[in-house]
């Protein structure tokens, strides 16, 4: 499977926004384990049925899980792709924090440079 990284603009802010609240990154938890019903969902919130679908209607949006109907339901499972470019995503934004404390790890490191020792050296001149 080929996994796009690179993201728009767009994409990152609807991923983001999808996973801000706590219901929707639990209804992407559970359909990653596997395929539900809406209804299934809905039924382990304390929230009406619609309030769950406009949580599946975000995820969806964001291309964070996919929706099919089957008879009268409409099953939603997890888009394992977007999830992917996803992680990538975050990855590389690690690798930029990593590299920013490498460097400022070495900052701290380096040995004070002469002048600061010529400096206070010369103070009781």
């Amino acid at each position: 499977m080929v996994v796009r990284t690179e993201f728009s603009e767009a994409e990152i802010d609807r991923v983001f926004h999808a996973l801000a609240i706590s219901t929707r990154r639990d209804i992407l938890r559970r359909t990653i384990e596997r395929e539900c019903s809406v209804s299934t969902l809905a039924g382990d919130y304390e929230m009406s049925f619609a309030a769950v679908q406009k949580h599946v209607a975000v995820l969806e949006e964001a291309g964070l899980i996919v929706k099919r109907a089957e008879g009268r339901e409409r099953l939603v499972r997890a888009n394992p792709e977007m999830i992917a470019r996803a992680r990538a995503l975050l990855a590389r934004y690690e690798e930029l924090w990593r590299a920013r404390i490498a460097r400022l790890d070495d900052l701290l490191a380096e040995k004070p440079t002469d002048s600061a020792d010529s400096d206070e050296s010369n103070e009781g001149v």
